[in-house]
């Protein structure tokens, strides 16, 4: 097929021709129509085509497309998309705030579109304008980390293409911030050694002036607290602020015997051998020792039911007691919580008519009649429950397999009672005891006394022989005791604190960290106290690896017999803090748990137990 005369594979001059006489008509006329007889005026160079060629058309402008007496656009197979007509889409921006509706700019340098649009398009374009300008503000002032995954970006297209009665898109609701806390719950368990760490140094912690140490032990023997700034920049100068840390290290102690630990003493065997125990083998020397120790522990308990003194510690090299003041806890009363219990030690407190309870096994026999409100399964757990029902039933003569002969009359009915071995009483006993001790030594054996009951638990322990070893290493060692507040008989003792700088590795690179170390009996009040004065020195940031005393863990267990709110009794002159008071008010929600580790991340504490 011959090619016919006036066609060409490119049209690429025509086309620029074209563009450049639409521009300029643009110019001088503003926006008008080109009829088709002027944009085929000259397809070439040449004003001329030749006869039975059809001249190339392009099409209408867009602006005539939808007007009466327009031309009808064409095809050209031969147009590339830089010779087609469809205009560029227009970038349309709206200024919130402007006043004036017609100021519409058009990004490619084009026309004003104001003869064009009516008032009632003006107006929907502002107003979908002001939407999307709200949008964009709120997204930019939400946090990047609060913004959900799920949010679309904002859409690019112009306004103009919307129709006018779709709603503009709805904001997807920013999702709620994790709450910022500011406290950690109230942790009643003894630590053996804290380890803090931090990307800031903590060397402010060691090496204090002799002023500093002296005014931190005159503040803690007076319950005076010094007032700190709220920014610190370098806490190394500050001097309020290594006075009160040397205060939150202070604690008090009896008996104090410098050439040993008494800071644990349940499964401390080893630390006591081969150490020099003079009363050992004196009678005399014990009866003195218990002497003073009677007179300590009696000084504790009047402090502690007037509210001088907030709490303290009993711990024996079986078991460990803590006894707290009304107002603490979430308890009106006074109240003692024993941790590990034994039958023995339960059987010796019932005859002396101390009323007590097993927090954790009725919790545990709670469950069993309401499964449905909380699920306990196991073997373990059915067999501490016989023992509470065993000992809750008055011993092991009030259950109803106390009567030997009554178990065995059926046998008789059916006359064969005399070729069946009865167990004897010893073995029924035991039987009986077997399921009772089944808790022994266990956290499920904490026993809480309350109210007045108390003071016969003090006068229990006093005349008790359970209470001092009567072999061993510890044998007629009195019990240690441990108060944040000063007592009669009672030495000061202080915390030791370690601050080293280490390297830890993060990905490929080594980040230098400080840790502070922590060691001794470190009591409630002054892991708060501790944790209080980092927060400003640290700038919100740091961790703790808190290593508790086993036995003490359960002691954030709930007392089940709770008189009113701790609201009612305020402890505000036990000596503390008026922030650790606040924290140790409320009851523990931990449970038989304690805290194991604890970090603060901008001013906010997340913890594990």
């Amino acid at each position: 097929m011959a090619q016919q005369a006036g066609y060409s594979p490119s049209f690429k001059r025509p086309a620029e021709i074209l563009r450049m006489r639409r521009r300029r008509a643009r110019s001088v006329t503003g926006v008008r129509s080109l009829s088709p007889q002027e944009l085929t005026d000259s397809p070439g160079p040449g004003s001329s085509s030749p006869a039975g060629v059809r001249p190339f058309t392009p099409g209408p402008l867009s602006v005539t497309q939808n007007r009466p007496g327009a031309g009808v656009k064409r095809r050209n197979p031969f147009a590339s998309i830089e010779n087609t007509l469809s205009p560029p889409p227009k970038l349309l921006i709206y200024e919130e705030g402007d006043h004036d509706a017609d100021r519409v700019a058009e990004k490619d340098g084009g026309s004003d579109l104001c003869g064009s649009l009516d008032e009632a398009e003006l107006e929907r374009k502002r107003d979908v304008s002001c939407r999307s300008h709200e949008v964009t503000a709120l997204a930019s002032t939400a946090p990047a980390s609060t913004a959900p995954a799920s949010t679309a970006p904002a859409s690019t297209a112009p306004a103009s293409t919307a129709p006018a009665s779709t709603a503009p898109a709805s904001i997807a609701p920013a999702s709620i911030a994790a709450p910022v806390c500011t406290e950690y719950p109230a942790d009643w368990s003894l630590k053996t050694r804290l380890l803090f760490t931090s990307p800031l140094s903590l060397a402010w912690t060691e090496q204090p002036k002799a002023q500093e140490e002296a005014l931190g032990l005159s503040h803690s023997c007076r319950a005076q607290f010094s007032a700190l700034p709220h920014k610190l920049q370098d806490p190394r100068s500050c001097s309020e602020l290594r006075c009160s840390f040397q205060q939150s290290l202070v604690y008090w102690q009896h008996p104090s015997l410098p050439w040993l630990s008494l800071f644990p003493r349940i499964n401390a065997e080893r630390s006591f051998s081969g150490k020099n125990c003079p009363w050992a083998q004196d009678a005399a020397l014990q009866q003195s020792l218990m002497r003073e120790w009677s007179v300590s522990l009696s000084s504790l308990y009047s402090l502690l039911k007037s509210r001088l003194c907030p709490y303290f510690y009993l711990c024996s090299y079986q078991f460990t007691v803590l006894f707290r003041a009304g107002g603490l806890g979430g308890s009106d009363t006074i109240t003692a919580l024993i941790s590990p219990s034994t039958r023995g030690l339960r059987e010796a407190m019932r005859a002396e008519g101390i009323e007590f309870s097993l927090p954790l096994v009725e919790e545990m026999r709670r469950s069993r009649e309401h499964p449905n409100l909380t699920l306990h399964k196991g073997r373990e757990d059915e067999a501490l429950l016989c023992g509470a029902d065993s000992e809750t039933d008055g011993g092991p003569d009030g259950g109803p397999d106390g009567d030997e002969e009554g178990s065995f009359a059926w046998l008789k009915e059916m006359g064969v009672q005399d070729k069946i071995k009865k167990p004897d009483g010893i073995t029924i006993q035991l039987h009986k005891e077997a399921s009772a001790v089944s808790v022994d030594h266990k956290p499920e054996s904490v026993v809480c006394v309350e109210g007045s009951h108390t003071f016969t638990l003090i006068n229990f322990l006093i005349n008790s022989k359970s209470v001092v070893a009567a072999s061993g290493s510890q044998a007629g060692l009195p019990p240690t005791l441990l108060a944040p507040t000063a007592f009669r008989g009672a030495s000061v003792h202080m915390l030791k604190g370690r601050s080293v700088n280490v390297k830890s590795q993060v990905g490929s690179t080594y980040q230098n960290i400080s840790s502070l170390e922590i060691t001794g009996p470190v009591l409630p009040s002054s892991l708060h106290a501790i944790t209080t004065l980092l927060r400003p020195a640290q700038k919100g940031n740091f961790s703790a690896a808190l290593y508790t005393h086993a036995p003490t863990a359960v002691m954030n267990v709930h007392a089940t017999k709770q008189q009113g709110s701790s609201g009612s009794v305020d402890p505000s002159g036990c000596g503390l803090h008026p922030a650790s008071i606040q924290q140790l008010q409320q009851p523990s929600s931990l449970g038989k748990t304690a805290l194991t580790h604890m970090t603060m991340n901008d001013y906010s504490y997340s913890w594990k137990s």
